[in-house]
């Protein structure tokens, strides 16, 4: 099987080998290459070429957000992992607006840190109740003001879900995989999937995060 492919971002040295050390531990994954902005990474064919990119949000030069919605503009197979610092960072959802499938604080166990690169990698995204969850609510500011579906294209997204589909995302929101969403529901793993991807693209969302995101700006959670 082949390794799954990561790229480092970052303008820290001893973080890069750091991460680099603990990622090249595992027979399934492999450090392709390392930036330390923003500009770096979009210079470079080994980001480029990456499965999943770790992309820190302050740098200079460039920073991770543009760097992040520059790289998917041309490079849309890309998933990126932002890593982030809570009560500093407070533009990092700019990052998931931009793209990214996810983000980590930078003090996370390694364990999920790694667990979260092979989640991303076969299509999930990076929504755990203790870090994703917490940041959201923190961050998103569900939108005021706003009377009804007729002029708010996410609200109109919104109402097309089934009451199925809506109980579906509001599970994504709690951190639920879709195993446990499944368990929840009594039915198949599958079924769950399909109501997944159809939320994904009634909502327009890229991934889960984005999905999770929208949910929470529209107030529904």
């Amino acid at each position: 099987m082949q390794p799954i492919n990561v790229a480092i971002v970052d303008d820290q040295h001893l973080i890069r080998s750091g991460l680099s050390m603990l990622i090249n531990s595992r027979n399934n994954l492999h450090v392709t290459g390392e930036a330390s902005n923003g500009q770096q990474a979009l210079q470079s064919a080994h980001v480029h070429g990456a499965d999943v990119v770790l992309m820190d949000v302050r740098m200079p030069v460039m920073d991770g957000i543009t760097a992040t919605s520059r790289l998917l503009q041309h490079h849309d197979k890309l998933k990126i992992i932002v890593l982030t610092t809570f009560d500093l960072d407070e533009y990092a959802l700019d990052a998931i607006d931009a793209g990214a499938s996810g983000f980590l604080l930078k003090d996370a166990p390694p364990e999920q840190l790694l667990s979260a690169i092979e989640s991303v990698y076969h299509g999930d995204a990076v929504i755990a109740p203790s870090t994703t969850k917490r940041l959201l609510e923190h961050f998103v500011r569900p939108k005021r003001g706003k009377l009804s579906a007729e002029h708010d294209p996410d609200l109109a997204a919104i109402a097309t879900l089934t009451a199925r589909e809506r109980e579906v995302l509001e599970a994504m929101a709690a951190g639920l995989s879709n195993a446990e969403i499944a368990q929840h529901f009594f039915v198949s793993e599958t079924t769950i999937k399909t109501h997944v991807g159809k939320v994904l693209t009634k909502l327009g969302a890229r991934d889960r995060v984005q999905a999770v995101v929208l949910a929470y700006r529209t107030g529904i959670v």
